[in-house]
C-alpha cells in the first residue's frame, strides 16, 4: 500500500518529505502563524524542521494500526507546501480522532484551510468510519473557530490555562470543539 494522498478540488494532502524542508520553515517562522500553535518554537529552525519530519516518517498509518497521520498542504498546481494537517489519536474502538491544522501567513483568507480541513474530516468520517472528531483552539483564534464551525463543529468547553504555547511562552485557555458523524452531514 503506498502512502496516503488526499485530493481536493485546489490542494493535495501528502506525507512530508524532506524536500519540503525549506517551505515547512518558510510557513512556520513567522509569529503570526507560531503563536497559535502550541507545540511550535519560535524561531522555527532547519534543525526544527528536519526533526519533525523525520517524526512523519516514522508514523505507522492509521489503516496498519497506527493512532495519527500528518499531511503536508500542497497546491495542485504548483506542488508549493502551504501547510499541515493532522489527524491524530485515531482511536477505532471508540470511533474518535483529533488533529489540528495551519498555514503559512500568506496562503491565509483564501479558503485552503477550510478545503483540507474539511478533506480531512470526509477521510475520518467517511474512509475510516470514525463518528466524533474533537479539536480545539487557542483562545483569541477566531480565524480557526470560523472554520471549524463552517465545517458544523460546536464549541464544547474550555480548558482554562489549559496550554503554554512554545513560540512565545503565554499561557493561554484552549476552546474544546467537537464533531459529530451525523452533525458534518448536515452542514
Amino acid at each position: 500500500m503506498g502512502a496516503l494522498r488526499l485530493l481536493t478540488t485546489r490542494l493535495e494532502l501528502r506525507p512530508w518529505t524532506l524536500a519540503d524542508i525549506d517551505d515547512l520553515m518558510e510557513g512556520l517562522k513567522d509569529m503570526a502563524v507560531a503563536r497559535w500553535l502550541a507545540r511550535v518554537p519560535h524561531p522555527y529552525s532547519r534543525a526544527d524542521a528536519e526533526a519533525w519530519i523525520r517524526y512523519c516518517e516514522g508514523l505507522v498509518p492509521v489503516e496498519r494500526g497506527g493512532k495519527s497521520r500528518e499531511w503536508a498542504i500542497s497546491l495542485r498546481s504548483q506542488g508549493q507546501v502551504i501547510g499541515g494537517v493532522s489527524l491524530e489519536r485515531v482511536n477505532q474502538f471508540q470511533g474518535t480522532a483529533g488533529g489540528g491544522i495551519w498555514l503559512g501567513a500568506r496562503y491565509a483568507g483564501n479558503g485552503y484551510g477550510r478545503e483540507a480541513f474539511g478533506e480531512k474530516v470526509r477521510h475520518a468520517f467517511e474512509d475510516l468510519g470514525l463518528r466524533r472528531l474533537e479539536n480545539g483552539f487557542l483562545a483569541g483564534n477566531d480565524a480557526s473557530w470560523r472554520m471549524q464551525e463552517a465545517l458544523g463543529y460546536r464549541i464544547e468547553g474550555t480548558r482554562r490555562q489549559g496550554l503554554r504555547c512554545l513560540a512565545d511562552g503565554r499561557i493561554v485557555d484552549e476552546v474544546l470543539t467537537g464533531l459529530l458523524r451525523e452533525e458534518w452531514k448536515r452542514s
